[in-house]
């Protein structure tokens, strides 16, 4: 617990800074736009999560994504459940891919989801003809992404329901389990009898499916395939992920401070938001990364300075 400390104080200061500095911070316009934009870098960061967990890498998802987009435009026009299912098999088949090439032929992660990201991005502009592809208006597709239900925003619906399985998923599953394990040492999980190559392609089959949904998504929001979208969704997954306290090195790992990363970084983009509108500053897109990343760094040094001061009381005893 100590060491979610850090992330935990920060989230709570900066609920308190937005509550306290603007007027509209807590209106329900504001609480489901926020929760209905994110819940896509929240779906690829779980995915990560349990990507991360078994000491992996997956640096296709954002690609990935982008690809789902445009296929899940380019099925709308068969109606809106056939555009969910259409750009979700696609990120399933990507992260399949990944799977069976990593496990099979005994390549580093890093270097398949690289070579899969920049084929997935080729793709989707293949098929989007280096443009983007709008939906299908008389069909109910954008509704994914843009309707409410019982006043619900539905991405925010899906989302949750990914957060719920993931984390019941990893704490008391098989499959939980033996990504733990494998993250902790593969060599001993093959000794022990599991099955490792199986376990490994479903990890990355989840990211890639959920990767998947956030295309559909993507593309229900905004109203058509986004093939050039997606870019840096990746480094925000592995942000948030490393937020919540995951090791870059596996065996340990948290969907509950997945979450408060995602709404750490989703809230650094708000605030700058509100304070644009404001006037009393005014900062592009590509200053609020660079706060980001700074905020992203200053929260990751004082995680391990936590850590440092418990593994040296450790030694002390």
């Amino acid at each position: 617990m100590k060491k979610n400390l850090p992330i935990l104080i920060a989230l709570v200061a900066l609920l308190v800074l937005g509550v306290m500095r603007y007027e509209h911070f807590l209106s329900a316009y504001n609480v489901t736009s926020f929760w209905r934009y994110n819940s896509m870098f929240l779906l690829i960061s779980i995915g990560m999560a349990f990507v991360i967990i078994t000491g992996g890498i997956d640096l296709s998802v954002g690609a990935v994504a982008a690809l789902a987009s445009v296929v899940s435009a380019l099925a709308s026009p068969h109606g809106a459940w056939a555009g969910v299912i259409a750009g979700s098999l696609a990120g399933l088949a990507v992260g399949v891919l990944n799977g069976l090439v990593i496990t099979h032929m005994r390549i580093l992660p890093f270097i398949v989801t690289l070579a899969t990201s920049l084929g997935a991005h080729g793709l989707a502009l293949l098929l989007g003809h280096n443009d983007a592809v709008a939906i299908s208006s008389d069909m109910n597709f954008a509704a994914f992404g843009q309707g409410d239900f019982l006043g619900l925003p539905i991405p925010g619906i899906v989302c949750a329901a990914a957060a719920v399985i993931g984390w019941i998923a990893l704490r008391s599953s098989r499959f939980g389990r033996h990504a733990l394990a494998i993250g902790g040492s593969e060599e001993a999980s093959r000794l022990m009898g599991l099955n490792v190559d199986r376990t490994l392609v479903l990890v990355y089959a989840v990211s890639g499916l959920l990767a998947g949904i956030a295309g559909a998504i993507l593309a229900a929001q905004f109203g058509a395939g986004q093939p050039n979208e997606g870019v840096g969704w990746e480094l925000f997954a592995i942000s948030a992920v490393v937020l919540g306290g995951t090791r870059l090195t596996g065996g340990e790992g948290s969907i509950a401070m997945t979450i408060a990363g995602v709404a750490l970084l989703g809230l650094v983009f708000n605030l700058l938001n509100f304070e644009n509108g404001l006037g009393y500053i005014s900062l592009s897109a590509y200053w609020q990364s660079v706060i980001r990343g700074l905020f992203l760094l200053l929260v990751i040094v004082l995680q391990a300075r936590v850590l440092g001061g418990k593994k040296a009381v450790k030694v002390a005893h």
